[in-house]
């Protein structure tokens, strides 16, 4: 005989997302990073559940000058909203959670995930207003650009590179869906019946490692994409270098020479991968620690460097079998 009710396990669960919303009303939601040089610190706008924080001012500022609405919390309706909803999310899912019954759990559930494709299509909305919508008499225009942040991820506005993810509240968010994701596959009858519990847990882990983890390089178009450093376009797959930054961030070169001369000018502390084109393997992207650098004369890359990566010993003793060949440790040594 089965019963509607969770077991102990499934209620810990609810009573964690529960916790997760009380918790997500005393901290921003979610954050916008701005880098520029004139900004060697970047600025910061944070989202809270009702209102808006970090440098608002220092950034309506400088939206002025291209015609961008200027934020006060006080325009928004959603500020004055947000906190009910969360509230009211976190007092149902203690009751769920006390009353214990697996109807309401499903419930529940699909309440706060429809309520967070709500609050993420009106968040692209208002971003998409907020970058369009221009004032035509600001003093900077330039043709057909518009200033859409990107709703999640980076996106480069002007001399602006513009990071959007979620801050401590919104990993709460996150938080709370896949612990009521957990009870609903745990306590779930409906879905044994259906046989559909593990491959929605399955499906769920493997959509999250494929969000959360992108830790290879960029494909680096060349002929379009342009040198983070010199501004040139990247025309030669021999040389070519990529960045990541431990925010996500990645930034092109067309050589080593910019690579090094962007790497040693910013905080290396902020670098999570670094990969070089392979001279002699497709040119394709290689992580460094794993390549063998050549420094020749008969090596001409874009930029005047004399600096070439190959993918085995082999190749790189038989392509300059007269010079010294060096791993990255050493070769970052020589550079500097």
């Amino acid at each position: 005989m089965t019963t509607n009710r969770m077991d102990r396990g499934s209620r810990c669960l609810i009573a964690l997302a529960a916790a997760c919303m009380v918790w997500a009303l005393f901290v921003p939601l979610w954050r916008i990073e701005l880098d520029a040089p004139q900004y060697p610190e970047g600025l910061l706008l944070q989202i809270y559940p009702g209102g808006l924080g970090g440098d608002v001012e220092i950034i309506n500022g400088l939206n002025h000058y291209i015609g961008m609405q200027t934020l006060h919390s006080e325009a928004f309706i959603e500020f004055r909203l947000l906190p009910f909803f969360i509230a009211g999310f976190g007092l149902l899912f203690l009751l769920i959670a006390v009353m214990a019954r697996r109807r309401w759990l499903v419930v529940g559930f699909w309440a706060f995930v429809l309520f967070g494709i709500i609050a993420m299509v009106d968040f692209w909305r208002w971003e998409y207003n907020y970058g369009h919508d221009l004032d035509p008499n600001a003093a900077i225009k330039v043709p057909g650009m518009a200033y859409q942040p990107p709703l999640i991820g980076f996106k480069q506005l002007l001399n602006f590179g513009a990071y959007s993810v979620p801050d401590a509240g919104g990993w709460l968010f996150i938080l709370a869906g896949l612990c009521l994701l957990l009870a609903v596959v745990r306590s779930g009858s409906w879905l044994k019946k259906l046989r559909l519990g593990k491959r929605i847990a399955v499906s769920a882990a493997c959509l999250l490692v494929v969000c959360c983890s992108q830790t290879g390089p960029q494909p680096i178009v060349f002929g379009s994409d342009k040198c983070e450093h010199c501004r040139m376009t990247i025309a030669d797959p021999r040389f070519a270098a990529e960045i990541q930054t431990k925010k996500g961030r990645y930034y092109k070169f067309d050589d080593l020479t910019c690579l090094n001369a962007y790497r040693t000018s910013h905080d290396a502390a902020a670098w999570r991968a670094i990969w070089v084109a392979s001279f002699d393997h497709d040119h394709t992207l290689v992580p460094v620690e794993e390549l063998f650098f050549v420094r020749a004369n008969r090596f001409k890359g874009p930029m005047l460097g004399d600096v070439a990566a190959f993918a085995s010993e082999a190749a790189a003793k038989n392509a300059a079998p007269d010079s010294t060949m060096m791993r990255w440790a050493d070769l970052i040594k020589l550079l500097r």
